[in-house]
């Protein structure tokens, strides 16, 4: 699959504080196949360290950060 055909599930969690990001995040993960990427926004700083700390324990791909102005689009992979 080309980067044009990727297929990214948003999780808009701006304005939600810890832990609602990160078990936003769980709850898609486990409703996605194995390949998808979850992009979760997030304004709460909390999340960049989290959902890294989480992807890394439960054995998925943590595909980095894009900072933008008031939040951050924290993108994961399911790999399994």
């Amino acid at each position: 699959m080309s980067h044009e055909e990727e297929k990214v599930k948003v999780i808009d969690a701006r304005g939600s504080y810890c832990p609602g990001p990160l078990m936003e995040l769980i709850r898609t993960v486990k409703q996605s196949n194995i390949g998808d990427i979850i992009e979760v926004w997030s304004s709460d700083e909390g999340s960049q360290r989290d959902i890294p700390k989480w992807t890394e324990k439960a054995g998925h791909e943590f595909l980095g950060v894009i900072h933008e102005k008031g939040y951050d689009r924290i993108r994961v992979r399911k790999t399994r």
